[in-house]
């Protein structure tokens, strides 16, 4: 059985003026061509493949050389004792 608390909510969830309100329209339109979707202009699409790969790659790297310079530091420090 429902509670008491949860009948009025579930009354005011029956009535259009609820049901109106959660079908909300877009009123925005996108042109489908080739090369207009994403938010930037680009010549040529090696290119931007090229520095992407770069870019993702540099960012998964940073950590790991960061771990193999504090590694290297620290084996110097040990070897100089």
């Amino acid at each position: 059985m429902l509670s008491a608390a949860a009948r009025p909510a579930l009354r005011a969830m029956r009535t259009p003026l609820a049901s109106a309100q959660c079908q909300q329209m877009r009123s925005v339109h996108f042109d489908n061509v080739v090369g207009s979707n994403t938010p930037f202009s680009y010549k040529s699409g090696s290119g931007l493949a090229i520095k992407m790969i770069a870019f993702c790659g540099f960012g998964f790297a940073t950590p790991f050389l960061a771990a193999s310079y504090q590694m290297y530091g620290y084996s110097l420090l040990l070897n100089t004792a």
